[in-house]
């Protein structure tokens, strides 16, 4: 290496380990895994990496290294920090188009030459405990991610100790120790730069920035190989999102998606005007379903939902996803990977409302706690399932509501596959579509089309003052004979009473 260690014996990367990273992923692990890189792979800062020809997918990931000061074999977890000499910055960069022939292995994928630039510089693990060390990475001047190491879900000493049972860490052996969310894709001409420091160490020691500029490559792979090869699972793994995805497709640095469900992203429904949704969120269901039923609404409530909060309330526009009845060789294919359970979890925006087709089937859990915690990371306005929750106590200590019919430790697996996102789906009897508003509180869940919730909340909030009024005059002792609802005597005094209040800035509009 350039800073003052020998090159390494051993490369060791973790798979995941960081909770941002898991959630973005879907799954948190039980235990670390780990893959091996080359030490050809090496390279210092201020070099280029080479995306190699005929492929588009070249990701970053911005990581904290540890190096391997003293040997270790069979240590404890509580040792292991000990047998760390240096901590420095790495950046695994990954080709997933040759994923799908390296069955885990990563040798394809991330073992080319330059793949794994680390340094400029390596701080003393001794200067800070294996909890106060900070990884930020940038592309182009951007920060993109940024992570510190007291969130890990292995800490650097334990993941020392599990690789000692298995082998000999010896002297300058590293160990890239996963990487935080915020990883996607870079094309040539991006600058890629990744810092670790210690800043609440004495001097906050830095590693300083670790750079590299993508190029491409021209020379082709071979017929005696496996070839590039990609599909919309692993553009959107790669990218992060579909809205990742959309938008470098927009500016020219990547290709379109296959399917359909990209497409519909990129023509998504306008977000909920928010006068709208401020009147909506004022209004109780049951008034709301009224103003529903006036218009030939009648199957718009979704049936056998209930809060993870007592007092809950949802507002915003409906992202769907849909599970269909399992099936072993269906689940084999569509289960596994960024299916379009974690697609939906993972993009779902601020202010959407994740609408579940479970069709009804509560004997299996169709979100847990680190999906519902990526939901509401993402700033989602809630989640509607007619299915079970899993890990429900969890979820129930999380900000964001869920309205489903109760709870089920049981995964996926079990009676579902994921199937697909932003279609027309079948929640609790309700038909739901991509956009419409949905609403609910205590009293349960309603579908609004779109093209009416202006309409609908402008009733409903008429009807919500007057309900008030009527409140007001029982709770004074008049009779509910003839003022509920009103008859004309009761609407005069009321529309007089209306007049003589001053105009709100509501009413006004």
């Amino acid at each position: 290496m350039t800073f003052g260690i020998p090159t390494p014996g051993k490369i060791i990367a973790v798979h995941l380990n960081y909770p941002s990273r898991a959630a973005q992923r879907g799954r948190t692990p039980a235990q670390p895994s780990y893959f091996f890189k080359p030490a050809s792979s090496l390279a210092a800062t201020g070099g280029t990496i080479e995306r190699p020809a005929g492929t588009e997918l070249l990701a970053f990931e911005g990581e904290i290294a540890i190096v391997i000061g003293a040997p270790a074999r069979w240590v404890s977890p509580e040792n292991g920090w000990s047998h760390i000499a240096a901590v420095t910055a790495a950046n695994d960069f990954g080709v997933y188009d040759l994923r799908s022939a390296d069955k885990g292995s990563n040798v394809r994928n991330k073992g080319g030459d330059g793949f794994t630039p680390i340094g400029p510089a390596a701080i003393p693990a001794s200067v800070a405990g294996q909890d106060g060390w900070r990884v930020r990475t940038w592309v182009n001047g951007e920060l993109v991610q940024e992570d510190t190491s007291d969130t890990l879900l292995f800490p650097f000493g334990r993941l020392v100790a599990d690789l000692s049972q298995h082998l000999t860490l010896e002297t300058g052996d590293v160990i890239l120790t996963g990487t935080p969310a915020g990883s996607s894709v870079v094309v040539p001409g991006d600058v890629v730069e990744v810092e670790v420091d210690a800043p609440a160490a004495p001097g906050a020691p830095s590693t300083g920035r670790l750079v590299t500029t993508v190029t491409q490559g021209e020379h082709a792979f071979g017929d005696f190989g496996t070839k590039p090869a990609i599909d919309d699972d692993q553009r959107l793994e790669a990218w992060g999102s579909e809205a990742e995805l959309l938008a470098a497709v927009a500016d020219g640095r990547a290709s379109a998606p296959d399917s359909a469900a990209a497409v519909r992203e990129a023509a998504a429904p306008a977000a909920l005007d928010p006068e709208v949704r401020e009147l909506l969120s004022q209004a109780a269901v049951a008034t709301i379903s009224a103003a529903l039923r006036k218009r030939g609404y009648h199957d718009v409530f979704i049936e056998g939902v209930f809060p993870n909060h007592a007092g809950d309330r949802i507002v915003g526009t409906a992202k769907t996803l849909r599970f269909i009845p399992f099936r072993p060789d269906l689940f084999k294919e569509h289960g596994g990977g960024f299916n379009a359970q974690k697609r939906a979890f993972d993009q779902v925006a601020p202010g959407e409302v994740l609408v579940v087709e479970a069709r009804g089937e509560r004997g299996t859990g169709t979100v847990g706690d680190v999906l519902a915690l990526r939901a509401q990371v993402r700033g989602a306005a809630g989640i509607v399932t007619d299915g079970g929750v899993r890990d429900f106590d969890a979820v129930a200590e999380f900000e964001i509501p869920v309205f489903s019919q109760g709870p089920h430790p049981s995964v996926l697996g079990r009676r579902h596959v994921p199937w697909e996102t932003d279609v027309t789906i079948a929640c609790g009897g309700a038909a739901v579509q991509p956009g419409d508003v949905i609403v609910g509180d205590g009293d349960g869940v309603l579908v609004i089309p779109a093209a009416i919730a202006a309409e609908v909340a402008a009733e409903a909030a008429a009807q919500e003052r007057e309900d008030a009024w009527v409140a007001e005059q029982v709770a004074a002792g008049a009779s509910v004979d003839g003022l509920f609802p009103m008859n004309a005597e009761w609407r005069a005094k009321y529309e007089a009473s209306r007049s003589a209040q001053p105009t709100t800035e509501t009413d006004a509009r």
